[in-house]
Parts: C-alpha cells; sequence; structure tokens
C-alpha cells in the first residue's frame, strides 16, 4: 500500500483538495476521461461532507495493487437510506441528490457505510482499465457497469 494523501478538510480547502487529488491520480497512472471522473467523484464526497455532514471531514487517498482508493469520512448524522436506495438520476426539480448517483457512475467501485455517527465513503478506480483476454465473459460489477465478471474488491 503507497498512501499518496491524508487530510483534513473544512470548505476552505475544497479546491485546494481537488487540485491535490487530481496530481496524486495522475503522478499514480490514472488520465484522460478515467481521471477527470475519479476527481469528480472524490470532490463530490469532499463537498457532500462539508455541506451535509457539519462542515468538515478527512480525506485519505492510496494506492495498491494497481488500484488507486479513496476514503471520505466525516462524523456527520448520516446519509437518508432513501438517497443510498437510489440508484437513478432525480427529477429535474430536485433541489439535490445527484452527487452519490453522479459518484457511483463516475468510479469503478463506490462503497458507503453509514449512521448516526458519521459517514465514510470510499470510492475505486483501477489505474489500468483491465483488458479482457480471448473468450474473457464480460460481467457487470456491483455498480451495474462492466466488467470482468466478478468483484472489483
Amino acid at each position: 500500500m503507497r498512501t499518496l494523501l491524508t487530510q483534513p478538510f473544512t470548505l476552505d480547502d475544497v479546491s485546494t483538495l481537488r487540485r491535490s487529488v487530481a496530481c496524486c491520480a495522475e503522478r499514480s497512472g490514472l488520465s484522460g476521461s478515467r481521471l477527470e471522473d475519479f476527481v469528480l467523484a472524490v470532490h463530490e464526497s469532499v463537498v457532500n461532507a462539508v455541506e451535509h455532514a457539519g462542515g468538515h471531514g478527512h480525506l485519505r487517498l492510496w494506492t495498491v495493487d494497481g488500484v488507486i482508493h479513496a476514503e471520505t469520512t466525516d462524523s456527520g448524522t448520516g446519509i437518508p437510506e432513501e438517497y443510498l436506495d437510489r440508484h437513478h438520476l432525480p427529477s429535474d426539480f430536485a433541489a439535490s441528490g445527484r452527487g452519490i448517483f453522479l459518484i457511483r457512475e463516475l468510479c469503478d467501485a463506490a462503497e458507503f457505510r453509514t449512521g448516526p455517527r458519521g459517514t465514510t465513503v470510499r470510492l475505486t478506480m483501477r489505474l489500468r482499465p483491465r483488458v479482457r483476454g480471448a473468450g474473457e465473459k464480460i460481467g457487470f460489477t456491483a455498480s451495474g457497469r462492466p466488467g470482468a465478471g466478478g468483484s472489483m474488491w
């Protein structure tokens, strides 16, 4: 395991933190749209902590076995179950609820652990997309995205 970044954050840190995540992820091998997707997903998890969980949190970024992970933690009151159960984009008129949807769509895998003492969001992205071998079946990951059948973990 290689730790890339570990940092507490508040609203004042969001822009700088986004640039740091982009730099660390790019140096680790993410590029192009996968880099942009990962940075946006991490940004959404940080902004959600700031906006909905007391204005602060902690971000940890690391790589292991060709995968980059980002973990955002906060000490808020948790994410309502109806937000976590929703796997579609909210209506055009909804005031909120797009962040979790975006996070799930942008990363290879996203895990949410939440409760009355806070939330942990773990985002995962392979540094290099898998190349399927001849005869390997295409499956779907837990997030519903195409993959090589089997777990992303």
